[in-house]
Parts: structure tokens; sequence; C-alpha cells
């Protein structure tokens, strides 16, 4: 009986599920569209028990298309994109939608800890900047807006957290996520209750699970996952990775001199490296890679694919050929329509907002 491994990947836009042979091999692969929710402007929600429903049928149809039976898969792994919150209340029920790290709604928090210094103060012990999409300004922003909610708080998750809970009922935050959450102390390899205290969220600290390793089995299939997914109950699933960091690590990065872009929901370009270093003109972000000692780095904006996927919904699901083609039929660099790509806002300044600039009449849809 030929061995798989199932791996699950939740971005920004969709959920996918692959099969993959001891070789590396690809034995299917199928995807299913998430839908982000925006009540208020600047908000960007996703409804838990949805996604959770969602994870459910996309590994079923992997397992159908595939032929692959569950008795055949070995070990689970979810790769997620980072940031944003996903909360359990003290029942272990979703508390809330989850807030995706596109949400915009802690500007006003994140610019008062600015003028007050905060970032300043958390970079040598997080090595973090600090953002609208963090964990931790999502959270101030429940305890001055929603205290209600916020009392309620019985767990403090990420997206592949959330995930791997559902499928094994076993609480975690994995390493290469958590160490990028302004949670987490960099050099020390734990949470570090300065950093609440710091940021005036110090009652979350009881909420905080375990923090789990990437490889790190963290629990198995529950009997009732089982029937849901057809999975074989038993099967155990690791930790899993931030999105950035499965990247870095599929594209092959094993020294300080090789560098990884990856175009989804954000651009970001990372590197890793074997030591924290001071003193350097930028704030770079670091976080934990999958190595013990080493650190991937990076820089990050969303004004990626993201942007391309909104403007394909507009113009009613225009294809990718169909714009390749439009862009083919114009000279080249012959026009002076500029966009500006920020419609998920930007980490380079709080209040950027998305447009275009020198549109006239003359103008098409090519």
């Amino acid at each position: 009986m030929t061995q798989y491994w199932l791996g699950l990947d939740c971005g920004g836009s969709w959920l996918k599920a692959g099969l993959y042979d001891r070789e590396g091999r690809e034995a299917g692969v199928q995807r299913l569209p998430l839908c982000a929710l925006s009540p208020q402007p600047g908000w960007a929600e996703r409804d838990m028990a949805e996604l959770w429903q969602c994870c459910m049928a996309v590994i079923r149809e992997l397992l159908t298309h595939s032929g692959v039976s569950g008795e055949q898969i070995v070990g689970i792994g979810i790769s997620a994109q980072g940031k944003g919150l996903f909360l359990l209340d003290k029942n272990n029920k979703p508390l809330g939608n989850a807030i995706l790290s596109s949400d915009r709604r802690a500007m006003e928090i994140v610019r008062r800890w600015q003028e007050d210094g905060i970032p300043e103060k958390l970079y040598p012990l997080t090595r973090q900047t600090l953002w609208t999409g963090h964990p931790v300004s999502l959270l101030r922003w429940l305890k001055e807006h929603e205290p209600e909610r916020y009392a309620q708080i019985g767990c403090v998750m990420m997206t592949h957290d959330y995930l791997r809970w559902c499928l094994t009922g076993v609480k975690g935050c994995e390493e290469s996520n958590i160490s990028e959450s302004n949670l987490y102390n960099m050099s020390l390899g734990e949470y570090d209750p300065c950093l609440t205290d710091w940021l005036g969220i110090a009652e979350i600290n009881h909420a905080l699970p375990p923090v789990v390793g990437s490889a790190e089995i963290c629990g198995e299939i529950t009997a009732q996952t089982a029937v849901l997914t057809g999975l074989k109950a038993g099967t155990p699933v690791v930790g899993g990775l931030f999105d950035v960091v499965s990247t870095a690590l599929c594209a092959g990065i094993e020294d300080e001199f090789t560098l990884n872009a990856v175009m989804g929901t954000w651009a970001v370009t990372s590197g890793i490296t074997r030591g924290l270093r001071d003193g350097e003109a930028h704030p770079y972000v670091y976080g934990r890679y999958v190595n013990d000692g080493e650190f991937i780095v990076h820089e990050a904006s969303p004004t990626s694919s993201g942007n391309l996927e909104w403007f394909t919904a507009q113009w009613g699901e225009i294809s990718f050929d169909e714009i390749n083609q439009a862009v083919a039929s114009l000279p080249k660099a012959g026009g002076d329509l500029f966009f500006l790509p920020f419609l998920y806002g930007s980490n380079a300044g709080l209040e950027m907002t998305s447009g275009f600039y020198g549109m006239q009449a003359i103008h098409t849809r090519a």
C-alpha cells in the first residue's frame, strides 16, 4: 500500500489540499475558494465555522478524486497565512469571526503606539514591526471596542493553529507563525509577559496555548474528524508552517546568500540567517525558521496578486489569459496610467489607499 502525506494550505483567497508520496511526487490537488467578509470599511473577517466546513470538504474532494484512502495517509501538515486573530471562547467555541491580517480596524491604536514609541521598545525583543494585522493590535482593539467579547477569550490562535485544533482537538501555536506576532520574545524563544504588559493586553496571557514546533507531532485525527473527512482516526498532525517559511523551505533556501520571492496575496522577499543582528539601519522582520538556530528574515507588502484577484472579480471573472492578451495588444511601456496597488493598505503607511492616476477618456479596458 502506497503511503501519502497530506498537505493543507490556507491562504487569503483559497484553501488547498495536496497529496504527496515519499519521493515528493504529487498524487492530487484540490482547492476551494474562501470568503472574506467586510462588515465595515477596512475590516477583513472570516467565518470560522465556514472555514472548517471548507477544510473538511476539500479533504473529502481530494480523497475522492485521487482514489487515495484515508488509511494510506501517514501524516498531515498545514501551512497558512500569518498574523490575524482566531479566537476560541472559554467553552472552546469560535468567538465571533476570525480577523484576517489585511484588517485595518486597529489603525488608530497602532498610530497611538507609534506616537508613544512602543514599536522601538518592542523591536529588540520581538524583531517585529507593529501594524494593524498583528494579533496584538487586534486584541487591543477588542479590549477597547468589544470588552465583553475580550473578556470571553479562552484561546488565542492563528489560522493553521485553528485548523489543527479542529482536526485534533489539541491547542497550540506553531512557532514559525507565533514568533511573528509580537507576543513572542525572539531571543528567549518563548512568550514574554513584558510584551503584553507594554501593549496593555496582559489579560490574555492565560489564553496563549503552548508553543509547538513545525515538525512536532501535535495531535492525531479524532474519531469525529475521521467520520467527517474520510481520514483515518489516529493519523498524526504536525505543527505546520507560516506560509512564508514554507515557501522558503520548498524553494531550497539553505544559506545566507539566496533570497526567495513570493507573489501571493502579499509580495514577500525572504532569506535565512543563523543569528539575530543588532544595529541594522532598517528594522527587518525576523521569525523562527525550521532549523534550530536559524531565522527567516523578510520584507513584505500587501500589494501583490490580491489586487489582481480583486480586478478579475470586478471585471466579471476575466481570466488571466484574457488579461495577458489585452496587455500584449498594447505598445510596450506605452501607457501613462498608473495604478496605486494599496487595495489592502500598506505596512509602509497606515492610511495608504488604492486608485488610478492619469486616467482619461481615451483609456479602455485594455
